[in-house]
């Protein structure tokens, strides 16, 4: 019987079924051509997002990983196509996001000719993946994607780049599927040592003033119920990183704030007097350690963490636990006494108190005429619903918005963290979206970065995305602006924007739209924009000089945070 014989790009589709992919984003082009072609018979069992920009796609395909926790792909085809990806890629790889881009490249005899359309994007891309790799032959198609969902998703996620020749798409070969389980040399997850989990478990009982620092990682190894039952059996309180936020609700009784720059400032401040420092899933980023020369000295620290290079990397500890936060806290747990610290959690009040007095009920229910970012968010916030995702953008409003959010229900946080990548917002939210069909998807963005990408309207007309856009424009890019307010003599050097008619620009995407700049029209206005069946775009006009406090200078220590 005669063997059956498939074209490589025939065998990419068939691949990615096994893998259980339901969408790909993407941009098709010359050399990615025949993985269409052979797309179009599988329409039917895959869907494909055809996006406005390969950034786009790529930002989407993040999104979507985001808010499912599965793995995100997205096709370019090669030259700017492929190098249209860096920025999404580097954003990926930062902030430990599984996604597999596919990309075209010209045929094999083709290669070093600078040949149309021909970037050697293995190179380029290899700083900025977790993996990456060139196929030249139709019968390594199969495993290398396989091996590039696997490495993508095992141990700490990240990005990974599988560039295909032409040639090697028009081949043809036999196709078989092995799912791969191994990888040589790649070991995603270090074994954990039970001595460095009873003697973290020694601090832990011993300390007097322990602190818990969360970070993305819980979510990222699905450990959101193993962190509530350890937070809660030991009683310590919990501040979250920028990325953590929602691995613990943030109405929850222990959660005191998020760390870092424009973090809270009960946390940042009392991170320099407690004595116990347990960091789990984060990497002790200089925004949340600031001067690191003064960070956390007087503290024992305890780090639990999946990537090696991480460990010691910018803080040094005294207990490192490599593995799985999952597996680790399992392990902890039944180690740790039940414990309350009652005196230790009233300084993180008192703190508060003085937070809210000064900076948070005057930013939340302001007296002058212009409208603040802040009170934007309080009314999102009685309007959204429960299990909403909040998908943000970077700058003044990202802050606002993750300092006030109410986060209730786990994966309700996507932004970029680690790249602080402007543009992000709006294709993220499309892949959010699409992950999360039942829940409502919020994108707060502001004027300079909705115009990064702004032609993704165009992918929500075509595929009636349902998304709620919160526009807050300060006719500004308002966080360099803040910088130079407070740093810079006010010499506002580039940072004013003459903006266009974003009511008409998205009614011109058949996109609903309002402008409000009346505090007594905002409650109503925000309540009308969330209740939309779909997609909506509400602009917001926000006071100028609305600048985001606390704060804590570049280069100073966590604890010389300012709250005006």
């Amino acid at each position: 019987m005669e063997k059956k014989l498939f074209s490589g790009s025939e065998i990419v589709i068939k691949t990615l079924l096994y893998e259980n992919v339901e969408y790909i984003f993407g941009y098709p082009g010359g050399a990615i051509m025949p993985i269409y072609d052979s797309l179009h018979d599988y329409l039917n069992l895959v869907s494909h997002i055809l996006m406005r920009h390969e950034q786009g796609s790529i930002h989407a395909a993040q999104g979507y990983a985001r808010a499912t926790g599965k793995i995100g792909v997205c096709f370019t085809t090669s030259g700017p196509g492929a190098t249209n990806l860096i920025t999404g890629l580097a954003d990926a790889l930062i902030d430990s996001t599984p996604i597999v881009c596919i990309t075209g490249q010209v045929s094999s005899h083709l290669l070093g000719t600078d040949a149309f359309q021909e970037t050697n994007i293995i190179d380029i891309s290899i700083p900025v993946t977790k993996w990456n790799t060139q196929v030249l032959k139709a019968k390594d198609i199969c495993e290398s994607i396989q091996k590039g969902f696997f490495i993508a998703k095992e141990g700490r996620p990240g990005p990974v780049l599988i560039d295909i020749t032409k040639d090697a798409q028009f081949q043809k070969t036999e196709f078989h599927f092995i799912r791969c389980e191994y990888v040589k040399n790649f070991h995603p997850y270090p074994c954990i040592k039970e001595k460095k989990i009873r003697e973290a478990a020694h601090l832990i009982n011993m300390a007097k003033k322990p602190l818990i620092l969360v970070g993305q990682g819980v979510i990222l190894a699905h450990a959101e119920e193993e962190f509530k039952i350890f937070v809660e059996k030991t009683g310590i309180p919990v501040a979250s990183t920028l990325l953590g936020l929602g691995a613990l609700e943030s109405n929850h009784y222990l959660y005191v704030g998020m760390l870092g720059m424009h973090g809270n400032y009960a946390p940042n401040i009392l991170t320099n007097q407690c004595d116990l420092l347990i960091a789990i899933g984060m990497r002790f980023d200089d925004r949340v350690t600031g001067d690191v020369k003064k960070y956390a000295k007087q503290a024992k620290i305890i780090h639990l963490e999946i990537d090696p290079s991480e460990v010691n990397k910018n803080i040094l500890c005294n207990i490192p636990i490599l593995g799985n936060c999952k597996i680790s806290l399992k392990k902890l747990i039944p180690y740790v006494n039940k414990s309350i610290h009652e005196k230790w959690i009233q300084k993180f009040f008192h703190l508060k108190e003085k937070e809210e007095t000064t900076v948070i009920k005057k930013y939340l229910n302001p007296v002058k005429n212009g409208i603040t970012m802040g009170e934007v968010i309080k009314w999102i916030n009685l309007y959204k619903q429960e299990k909403a995702i909040l998908v943000t953008d970077v700058g003044q409003h990202q802050m606002v918005a993750s300092r006030y959010f109410d986060f209730t229900y786990k994966k309700s946080h996507i932004t970029s963290g680690g790249l602080g990548t402007m543009g992000f917002a709006l294709p993220a939210s499309i892949g959010a979206k699409l992950g999360a069909k039942e829940r409502q998807v919020i994108c707060i963005v502001g004027d300079g970065g909705i115009q990064m990408t702004i032609q993704e309207m165009g992918t929500i007309l075509q595929n009636n995305i349902s998304i709620k856009i919160i526009l807050l424009n300060n006719n500004f890019l308002g966080m360099v602006r803040q910088w130079q307010q407070l740093f810079f003599d006010k010499r506002y050097s580039c940072t004013e924007l003459v903006n266009p008619n974003f009511v008409k620009l998205a009614n011109a995407y058949n996109i609903g739209a309002e402008r409000v700049n009346k505090r007594e029209e905002l409650g109503t206005a925000v309540k009308k924009a969330l209740n939309q069946e779909k997609a909506f775009l509400l602009e917001v006009i926000i006071e100028k000089e609305d600048n985001v406090f606390p704060m804590i200078p570049a280069g100073s220590a966590v604890d010389e945070i300012r709250l005006t």
